[in-house]
């Protein structure tokens, strides 16, 4: 991929574009399909809740009209009447029963009325009662109908002659009409089955159902395998208390993730919950998944073809460029590309019309430079190959010293012969920086004789430096320099300093004195001279050596424009001269004669 990447700018271009394209377009179709299963999930929940509106309505308008009748019996002469009378009458009870039968007839949903008198006289019943579960909360709160005015009893069962069912009681007391006298109760029961069937044909999501809660969260009605009277607690464990009179939670995580909705009746505590498995309704999601992948590929097909095309069509010029740059002659001028377009590709080849003009008038000035550097390196050979009879003649002369026991003629002889004989040193142009260093010794040694106790010398080379090669005589001039205009100017011994240091970069090299220093205007000058072109600078050197523009004009023809000479001076406080060369290559290097050889 890396390779197939670095071969081509078409295939960059293609690949960010479409990159830079696609991402924001599958971010856009997950957040279309995050947005439907919202939606979805929304949709589900609402009509979960309408669908626990009309359950609601229809127990409202039953627990309203059972409670309708419960007043209506209450008031009823004729129950009154046989309540408050000390016997029973068995043609009162054969005409409550028919009166209660009446009142019963045509509504499903009641499965018994009773009148319960106090003392020993016997219920009264539209159906005859054989046997029943239920207890009255009268038996565990005496005077709760102190404080309320009825009570619905949580699911129990009944036995009459047409058989067993499950009721739910609303009981009442009767109290006399004329003396407000507690005379008896009336329990209304409805039938649990037809409520169950009911809850049961609410339609909610595939897989969902409803319950029916009483007060204290106990199921009255819901499916088949859910028993009533049990804790909703006991099926769903960690459920909870419901929260406000109606809403929404979350139950469980992963497949088995449902929402529960809930809704809490007004004219009694019962709650009306819907169960729905998550999974179910975001099923729905799956049609619209596949619709918008489908809509997202076709849209990601369209954008790499039109990606390509457009690619294709920029760059075919850039390639065109590239092929002609190709096939070109380096031995030959670049010749000039016919411009066919005014866009950013027709200035690129402007551009590049225009730079082989340049790189044609680079070329001179190379050929001129090279020319100016031979003319530089003539003139210093020219300097050396002067003084050739003279080493040999010093060498004689050395010798002669030694015969005759003068040891300061001797040593100021050898060394000025070591001097001239690396001046010579058979034309090379590099050496070694240590052999660098023992030609600036020895012209030292020469100095210290002339001039006794007039200066001193300290030397720092890191030891990698020792070897590293360089242009020959740059820093006996520099030394000299300062030697001459700084130290023996000044009154009082001076102290040379020379500081050759390495690194990744290359060679640093420094000559410092603490000499009269330079004026300055003298110092600026210095500085114009050394910031001009080398071949304004091609003059003979001043007295005293190569001169410090010598150096400096050498330094940039054979290192480049960044290795010459930079002066820092404060007068009266010394003089600091720094340059910097590259490592050179071995290759570049030509055989240096031997130290004892001789020309």
């Amino acid at each position: 991929m890396k390779k197939w990447l670095g071969r081509s700018l078409k295939h960059k271009l293609s690949l960010l574009i479409i990159m830079t394209t696609l991402v924001p377009l599958l971010f856009l179709g997950l957040f279309s399909y995050k947005t439907a299963e919202g939606l979805t999930e929304e949709k589900a929940k609402s009509s979960g809740m309408n669908t626990l509106r009309q359950v609601e309505v229809y127990l409202e308008t039953m627990v309203k009209d059972v409670e309708n009748m419960s007043l209506f019996l209450i008031g009823h002469n004729g129950v009154q009447n046989y309540l408050k009378s000390p016997e029973g009458d068995l043609l009162q009870q054969t005409t409550i029963i028919n009166f209660l039968t009446n009142l019963a007839f045509s509504k499903d949903y009641i499965a018994n009325i009773i009148i319960e008198p106090l003392g020993s006289k016997p219920p009264i019943s539209h159906k005859s009662i054989v046997g029943s579960d239920f207890i009255d909360i009268t038996t565990t709160i005496p005077d709760y109908y102190e404080q309320n005015p009825k009570w619905w009893s949580n699911v129990h069962r009944q036995w009459t002659f047409e058989g067993a069912r499950k009721v739910i009681t609303l009981a009442r007391p009767i109290r006399s009409t004329d003396k407000f006298k507690l005379i008896g109760k009336v329990q209304i029961n409805l039938d649990q089955g037809v409520i169950a069937r009911q809850i049961r044909q609410a339609a909610l999501e595939k897989g969902g159902f409803v319950l029916l809660l009483d007060e204290k969260d106990h199921i009255i009605a819901g499916p088949d395998t859910m028993e009533t009277n049990m804790p909703l607690s006991v099926y769903y464990p960690e459920i909870g208390a419901f929260k406000g009179r109606s809403g929404y939670l979350d139950y469980g995580s992963g497949a088995d993730k449902k929402t529960v909705l809930y809704n809490t009746m007004s004219s009694v505590n019962w709650k009306l919950v819907g169960i729905i498995p998550t999974q179910e309704y975001r099923s729905q999601n799956h049609y619209f998944l596949i619709l918008t992948a489908v809509a997202v590929s076709v849209a990601m097909l369209f954008v790499i073809i039109f990606v390509v095309f457009l690619i294709q069509k920029i760059t075919n010029p850039l390639s065109a460029l590239t092929r002609f740059l190709k096939d070109s002659s380096p031995e030959e001028p670049l010749p000039a590309i016919p411009v066919k377009s005014i866009d950013e590709v027709g200035q690129l080849i402007v551009s590049y019309n225009r730079l082989s003009t340049r790189i044609v008038k680079l070329t001179d000035e190379v050929k001129r430079n090279e020319s100016l550097k031979k003319e530089a390196d003539m003139q210093a050979l020219q300097l050396q190959i002067n003084p050739h009879f003279l080493y040999n003649t010093l060498s004689s002369i050395h010798w002669l010293a030694l015969m005759n026991r003068d040891s300061k003629i001797a040593e100021m002889v050898g060394s000025l012969s070591d001097f001239l004989r690396f001046s010579l040193n058979n034309g090379q142009e590099y050496c070694p920086v240590g052999q660098e260093m023992m030609h600036v010794k020895n012209y030292v040694s020469i100095q210290s004789i002339r001039y006794p106790d007039k200066f001193s010398i300290q030397v720092r080379v890191d030891a990698e430096a020792q070897e590293q090669h360089m242009l020959k005589l740059l820093l006996q001039p520099l030394v000299e320099n300062a030697m001459l205009h700084g130290i023996l100017s000044r009154e009082g011994p001076g102290e040379i300093t020379v500081e050759i240091g390495c690194d990744e970069q290359g060679m640093h090299f420094a000559v410092e004195d603490n000499g009269l220093g330079i004026p300055a205007g003298r110092l600026e000058w210095l500085r114009s001279q050394l910031s001009s072109a080398p071949e304004e600078n091609s003059g003979p050197a001043g007295k005293g050596g190569y001169g410090l523009r010598n150096v400096h004009s050498r330094l940039l023809l054979h290192y480049g424009r960044d290795a010459g000479l930079h002066i820092e001076s404060a007068e009266g406080k010394g003089t600091r001269i720094t340059f910097n060369i590259p490592y050179l290559e071995d290759a570049v290097l030509l055989p240096i004669r031997a130290e004892g050889e001789t020309a």
